[in-house]
């Protein structure tokens, strides 16, 4: 039996996987999570085999801060992330946090049920176009940029200041400098609203 905790601030949400996942044989849903800090609280204290989810839940700790927490503990379940975005940070951030497989919610059912199981058996399990998207990744390294860039990048993006970015990454405003000239540099561009503006086009951030 696959014992899953589901993690996502969404009510409705939560109820429709609750009853696919129940309804589904060898799958029982043992606990749902509404904040990062409960998903990983649960998956200490009931030991699933599986946490399906989410990367935004309307505050600054994310899906992927808790999927790098609950995949540090010893026995850690495996994490299946399930989610609306698929930007390349947002896929890069969930993989180097340790998610054994990406899937957006416009996902068929049977779809997401194979993705449960095998993510559950340790298989990697990707949606097609999250594949497709780290392939291009791996054949454009240049432009690649890193999941701590990315952070600095998206913070740029919301208009804060350098400052401001290092007091919510816990980095010295010095190392956020020293990312900027990384992001500048792959990029081609010489301002952060060039940056923003280009990273977007190549859909490294929304």
């Amino acid at each position: 039996m696959i014992r899953i905790v589901i993690a996502d601030d969404h009510p409705v949400v939560r109820a429709g996987l609750h009853a696919l996942l129940d309804g589904a044989d060898g799958i029982t849903v043992v606990g749902e999570a509404t904040t990062p800090e409960d998903a990983v609280s649960l998956a200490a204290a009931l030991h699933p085999d599986l946490v399906l989810m989410d990367l935004q839940f309307g505050q600054h700790s994310t899906g992927a801060d808790a999927t790098r927490r609950i995949r540090a503990t010893d026995s850690a379940p495996y994490v299946l992330v399930l989610t609306n975005y698929d930007s390349d940070g947002d896929i890069l951030s969930a993989v180097e946090a340790g998610a054994s497989g990406y899937l957006l919610k416009d996902a068929p059912p049977g779809e997401l049920l194979a993705a449960v199981r095998a993510a559950a058996a340790g298989e990697s399990a990707l949606a097609p176009a999250v594949a497709g998207r780290l392939m291009a990744r791996m054949r454009a390294p240049r432009t690649s940029l890193s999941a701590r860039e990315l952070d600095v990048l998206r913070l740029v993006a919301d208009g804060a200041s350098n400052t401001r970015i290092a007091e919510q990454l816990h980095i010295t405003e010095a190392t956020v400098k020293s990312h900027l000239v990384h992001v500048f540099t792959k990029l081609g561009v010489s301002s952060r609203t060039a940056a923003v503006s280009q990273a977007r086009s190549i859909g490294a951030i929304r």
